[in-house]
Parts: structure tokens; sequence; C-alpha cells
């Protein structure tokens, strides 16, 4: 019986430090990356694109490494739905509220994920004119107003997954046993919530509504470029 109840508590902590990193990492990085979106399809592809696939020279690694934690943080995340027992009709508090939409938004966030992971890692693999153009390529999902939607959903639901589950972390970690502990962790995984939310929609805005013109970072007059400034006063003259 001991053994068991280790085995479950060691596993629950696996569980909740693979959400942490690099799952939850990858998500902020993630969600920023997408950010960029507002600089135009140029500064998409070449500088995020482009960039980070140069950066991470041991790109495969890094995604069998992230693909596998994410598989495993998720899939035991299923486990913990079959097995719990919600009774939020029962007790109506707001961390138990959280609870179970933390139950629900590892089903959905799952599902988000592979549905994503499709229509961009896998298509980018599959089809030559994604891998050269993925912005474009996200610029055509999101002419679809449900594939906005779908996009809406899936990012509040794995931000709040992400936010929520620093919330439990700290308590599975034995760092905020203390209510009032527990309240003040409340209110700065909530500002994390919104914060990364907003980033989240920052990017299906820019891919939306890109930045155009020679505000662009990249642009020589905002890199600070000499020669396009110089270029210009020799017009002017």
């Amino acid at each position: 019986m001991a053994d068991s109840l280790n085995a479950h508590f060691l596993t629950r902590k696996i569980h909740s430090l693979l959400g942490l990193v690099p799952v939850g990492a990858f998500l902020v990085f993630h969600l920023w990356e997408n950010s960029q979106a507002r600089f135009g399809a140029e500064h998409f592809n070449e500088h995020v694109v482009e960039g980070i696939a140069v950066a991470l020279n041991y790109k495969v690694i890094v995604e069998l490494t992230l693909a596998c934690a994410i598989l495993a943080h998720g899939i035991y995340g299923l486990v913990i739905w079959w097995q719990s027992k919600p009774n939020i009709t029962q007790y109506h508090y707001g961390a138990n509220y959280r609870y179970y939409l933390q139950r629900v938004t590892s089903l959905t966030t799952f599902a988000f994920i592979i549905w994503h992971v499709y229509h961009t890692r896998i298509m980018v693999e599959l089809d030559e004119e994604v891998a050269r153009d993925l912005f474009t390529h996200m610029q055509r999902l999101y002419a679809d107003p449900w594939i906005i939607v779908l996009y809406v959903i899936g990012i509040v639901g794995a931000t709040f997954h992400l936010a929520n589950g620093l919330w439990l972390a700290g308590i599975t970690w034995g760092v905020t046993t203390h209510p009032r502990a527990q309240r003040i962790s409340a209110a700065a995984c909530g500002a994390v919530f919104l914060l990364l939310t907003t980033i989240g929609f920052h990017s299906i805005y820019g891919f939306k509504y890109p930045y155009e013109g020679e505000d662009q970072p990249g642009h020589a007059d905002v890199i600070g470029d000499p020669t396009a400034s110089d270029l210009d006063q020799h017009r002017s003259t």
C-alpha cells in the first residue's frame, strides 16, 4: 500500500514537472514567436521560422523530446481525468471549479495540440508551398472564422491549463502550503493567464492584420542601416 502511494505521489510530481518544463516553457516561447506575425510575412518566415530552425541545430532531438514530454503529460492527464470524480455541484468554491477546468482543458488542449501540429508542423513536411511560406498558410487558415474560434478556444484552454498548473505545482511541490501563500499564488497565476492569453490573441491578430510598409522590423531605416537614409538624402539633393 505504501509503495503504491509513493509511486502515485512520484508520478504526479513528474507529471507536474513535465507540464512546466519543457511543455509549459515551450508554450510561452511558441506564443511569443507567433506574436511576431504582426511584422509581416517576410519577417515571420525569415526571422522566426528560418531563424529558429538555424538556431536549433539539433531540431529533431528537440522536437522528439518535446513530443515525448507532451505525450507523457497529456496521456497521464487523461488518466487523471478518467479517475477523477467531479463534485462542483456539491462544493461551490473557486479552487474546486479551477480543478474541474484543469481536467477539462487537459482534454481540449491535448486535442488542440494534435490538430495544430498537423496543420502546421506536419503540413510543412508534406507541402513545399507551406514550407516556403508558413505565414501565408496561416493567413489562409485564419480566413475561416471557425478556425479562429478553434484557435481562441485552444489558446484560452492552453494558457489556463498552464497558469492553473503553476498554481497546482506550488502545492504539489510544497512551495505554497499556507492559505495566504495560495491566495497570492492564485493572483500571480491569474496575471500569467491574462498575459499569455493576450499574447496568443495578438498572434491571431498579427496574422490577420500584419503591419505593412516601412514600419516593419528589418527595414533599413528601422535597424539603423545608414545606407537607406543616405540614399534618400542623395535623392532629395
